[in-house]
């Protein structure tokens, strides 16, 4: 294993190889009119959101979402021009089974509304009839199994927890529709308006799918949904690693939900197993004891409803907007949906991701970025390596079990060396949209299923390249960062140091110090969920990490509404270790530079104030307040203004590039401030 050596010569020195460099800093950006020891974001942002104003489209428009759209247009040009021959061909010129044909017609598929309209909902009718035609509760088991349209619980396929080189099937609460228990539980005025509205939401599908009894099935679904809302976890539960692995055999699992014949649904999942884990074990036996006592017609009205949602926004344009109406305009604020290509896209990005990726990194990936990215990683490395053996709260114990991981963690950039397999994914012109989807749903399935008992893939990819994200992985203690997030206003060739540190860099010590917030810290070097950890330095780290979540909690992200600080502990952990962790990186590799290379105050702005402007350019962006509050109640990452103003008060660094005094609003006492990593 590569040892780390903490010695400032070996940071690599990046701006030597790209002399003629900018700041990287749109001043259209800035909102000079504000104060920036004051308001922060406003003043780094204030110009970037008066000139990107929300359109009906969205209910958050950011500097993700407009890369997203940047990146989204660039894979459209792609999708268009196949689409375009694979239509012109009418099926002579292209070979069926291609990877072109698959994409240009599915894409034609998506595109092509008037169609949906005349089939209606004809290709949701034989799901429909199968619901129908249940009889008795001991065709549970398999219907629960076979089915691709509805459940009251979710499996999948995932590295096991405390054995991460074997993957395991995994149980996951499901089957309510809002997602958030606290939508079905809450009484406030916000949440109680939202409830009525998705009970007439439902009633209005189940009319338009020919249910003259829709506003009886819509009661029921909103009561049996409720149950099972009322056992699920909490999202601040979901965050407890240890809750949420339940390790045992099928028979444990037949004595534990008896109500169901497990074999039988195995069988039916297309699965050969003796144990699995269990996530959420009173979501589980709820959902068991409601398919033994709740009347059969009432769980298939629960399995219909769940059919027919399912299926909305692949079917006519009245079904979509319904849909559209309640989930866009009441949950979101959204006045419009987004324009069909956009859809479409999507639907293809979600099917043939990694198809449409290669396609992408051959054209907009250069190889340069790749290197560039490498040794910015490679200092992040080495600077969160110093903080660790810094840290006086920690034993020598634990810091060397730290950096055992910190040296083991895998590094992917760009996109995989490895691209997927889609032959056996059937996608044809002649079917209907929706059944295209079907069958898409189930090629999934298989091959997430495909992994069972077998050893895990180091090598594959939870994103595919084009995506504007990155990632953390506990179970393989990887970070990734794909070709689509390479791009401004997060990496950017031509800019210098102060930029790329204070934007992709702080990504990077992101995703690397969720190896050690609180969800990451419980797991090992290999991916184990184990402890590592002296009793007194975990106690010390969780007394740390409380600090931030109380810090958070006094946030008021709306009118009588704050912040939640332990369901948003684990980003706002990150977001503080990626700024203290890149700040160092960034200051280390200027000293490492000759000093006539070394950066320099222009714009108006030191090196060290550039470097937090790019960081908060990062999270420019407006937003409704009905996604205020959705959001609060279902993101684990604070909003963008919180991503700064209440992350950059921790940072010591912070107060002196900007000479923030205690007389700022924003100002933290020193005593009183985070300090983890």
């Amino acid at each position: 294993m590569r040892k780390i050596i903490f010695t400032l010569t070996a940071f690599i020195a990046m701006t030597t190889a790209y002399a003629q460099q900018t700041t990287g800093i749109d001043l259209s950006n800035l909102d000079r009119t504000a104060v920036p020891q004051n308001d922060f974001y406003q003043f780094a942002c204030g110009g970037w959101m008066a000139n990107n104003p929300l359109t009906p489209e969205y209910s958050r428009f950011g500097s993700f979402d407009k890369l997203a759209l940047n990146n989204l247009e660039q894979v459209n040009g792609l999708i268009q021009e196949i689409a375009a021959k694979v239509q012109s061909d009418k099926g002579q010129g292209t070979k069926a089974g291609s990877i072109e044909q698959k994409i240009g017609d599915l894409y034609n598929l998506a595109m092509d509304t008037a169609r949906r309209d005349r089939e209606g909902i004809e290709a949701v009718k034989p799901s429909l009839a199968e619901i129908a035609a249940i009889q008795s509760r001991e065709e549970l088991s398999q219907v629960l199994g076979a089915s691709m349209d509805y459940s009251l619980w979710a499996m999948y396929v995932d590295a096991d927890a405390m054995n991460s080189s074997m993957n395991i099937l995994n149980s996951y609460q499901s089957g309510f529709s809002l997602g958030e228990k606290e939508y079905y539980l809450d009484e406030d005025e916000h949440t109680v308006s939202i409830r009525t509205a998705y009970v007439a939401y439902v009633e209005k599908l189940f009319r338009l799918f020919g249910f003259e009894d829709a506003a009886e099935r819509a009661q029921t679904v909103l009561r049996l949904e409720t149950r099972l809302a009322k056992a699920a976890y909490s999202n601040v539960e979901l965050r407890d690693p240890q809750m949420n692995y339940n390790k045992m055999t099928v028979e444990e699992l037949q004595e534990l939900v008896p109500q169901v014949n497990w074999k039988v649904y195995f069988k039916a999942l297309n699965v050969e197993l003796d144990s699995l884990s269990i996530g959420q074990i009173p979501h589980m036996q709820e959902a068991g004891r409601m398919l033994e006592d709740e009347p059969l017609e009432d769980l298939k009205t629960l399995f219909t409803w769940q059919t027919i949602e399912g299926a909305a926004s692949y079917l006519t344009t009245e079904i979509y907007m319904t849909s559209f109406d309640f989930y866009g305009k009441v949950l979101s604020g959204r006045e419009e949906p987004s324009p069909l290509w956009k859809r479409a896209v999507g639907i293809v990005n979600g099917t043939l991701g990694e198809a449409v990726g290669q396609m992408y990194v051959a054209k907009y990936f250069p190889e340069e970025n790749k290197a560039r990215m490498l040794a910015l990683v490679h200092n992040l490395q080495k600077a969160l390596g110093i903080r660790i053996e810094n840290l006086a709260w920690m034993s020598r114990e634990t810091k060397d079990k730290a950096l055992e991981k910190l040296n083991a963690m895998t590094i992917k950039i760009g996109y995989p060396d490895t691209w997927r397999d889609y032959s056996a994914l059937d996608i044809n012109a002649a079917d209907t949209y929706y059944a295209n989807l079907q069958r898409a749903a189930k090629f999934e399935q298989a091959y997430s299923l495909s992994y069972l008992g077998k050893p895990v893939d180091k090598t594959k990819w939870y994103m595919t390249p084009q995506t504007v994200n990155a990632y953390y992985n506990p179970s393989s203690n990887e970070i990734c960062f794909p070709a689509g997030i390479l791009q401004y206003p997060f990496f950017d060739m031509s800019a210098d140091d102060a930029f790329n540190y204070g934007a992709i860099g702080v990504v990077i010590g992101h995703e690397m110090t969720h190896g050690f917030d609180d969800q990451g810290c419980q797991f090992d070097k290999d991916g184990n969920m184990s402890n590592w950890w002296t009793a007194e330095d975990k106690a010390a780290f969780d007394a740390r990490t409380k600090v931030m979540e109380e810090a958070f909690n006094k946030i008021e992200v709306a009118p009588g509404v704050h912040a939640n600080g332990a369901f948003t502990l684990g980003e706002n952990i990150a977001d503080h270790g990626g700024l203290q962790v890149s700040f160092l990186a960034f200051t280390l590799n200027e000293k490492a530079k000759p000093k006539k290379e070394r950066l320099k105050t222009c714009d108006g702005f030191t090196p060290q104030q550039r470097f937090f402007l790019a960081y908060a350019n990062v999270w420019a962006g407006n937003i409704r307040p009905e996604e205020i509050l959705n959001r609060t109640k279902s993101d684990p990452h604070s909003l963008g203004r919180w991503r700064v103003n209440g992350a950059l008060p921790q940072i010591n660094a912070w107060y002196k590039a900007w000479k923030v005094t205690s007389q700022s609003p924003l100002y933290v006492k020193p005593k009183e401030r985070v300090s983890i990593w």
